[in-house]
């Protein structure tokens, strides 16, 4: 596929980044390559969870696979240099419910981490066109969006001044949006590959749990890995590349 020449290179001028996704894997799947690179460089990326992927494994009730899963999430992360990861505790997997209470909740961890660059998931309807998307996925992409600009405005739940002490937060200067099928951007990787592949494969029983079998999961997301950052090089510079759809505030 023949470079792009309208996709840029993503921002660099930014020291907090918050990255909010409705599961734990979701970055590992789409961001966490170009995460490692900007943690390397001395950035702070922090992630929020929305849930914690309880209804995500069949083979495991909901309790214990939100307890595996919390623990994957926290390992992988580590793997990519943040430190910091949040789960909220009143939306369900596979339910998450596209109104106010998720907003509010947003807004206020925006508030909080006070970050320059929001980084959620692909929130289109599809998959290039092809895949359905996850409802959970959309929901929360497009709610991250919206609480970009909540975090800001001091007459949009005032509550979270009156009652947490959160005062509005317009410093949000960027949201990318991985996974997108309309890039704008890119952030090429090379050290960061390493150790994008180490963070999916620390999702064992979750990628064992997804494909029915045992599998080796480093192997797994070597090959998942190498081929999005190679699909995203051939429509950039001809490196591999994570790409986002970039939304400037």
């Amino acid at each position: 596929m023949p470079a792009e020449p309208h996709l840029s290179p993503m921002p660099k001028d930014w020291q907090r980044a918050l990255a909010v996704v409705a599961h734990p894997d979701d970055l590992e799947y789409g961001a966490a390559a170009a995460i490692a690179e900007w943690t390397a460089a001395g950035r702070e990326v922090s992630y929020l969870l929305v849930t914690r992927g309880e209804a995500g494994i069949d083979g495991l009730p909901p309790a214990e696979c939100a307890r595996v899963r919390e623990a994957e999430q926290r390992a992988g992360a580590a793997l990519v240099g943040v430190h910091t990861v949040e789960f909220l505790d009143d939306h369900r997997d596979g339910t998450i419910d596209a109104g106010t209470a998720l907003r509010r909740d947003l807004a206020a961890a925006i508030r909080r981490h006070r970050p320059e660059l929001l980084i959620t998931l692909n929130h289109h309807d599809t998959w290039g066109g092809v895949r359905w998307n996850s409802r959970d996925h959309r929901v929360v992409g497009r709610a991250v969006l919206d609480a970009a600009s909540d975090a800001g405005n001091r007459w949009i739940f005032p509550e979270l001044v009156d009652t947490k002490g959160l005062a509005p937060w317009n410093g949000v200067r960027w949201v990318a949006v991985a996974g997108s099928s309309h890039p704008t951007h890119a952030a090429e990787v090379g050290p960061g590959i390493d150790r994008a592949v180490a963070s999916l494969a620390a999702h064992g029983a979750y990628i064992n749990g997804l494909r029915g079998t045992d599998l080796d999961p480093r192997a797994y997301a070597r090959t998942f890995i190498e081929q999005m950052l190679r699909n995203g090089g051939e429509r950039y510079r001809g490196r591999p590349a994570t790409l986002f759809q970039l939304f400037p505030r």
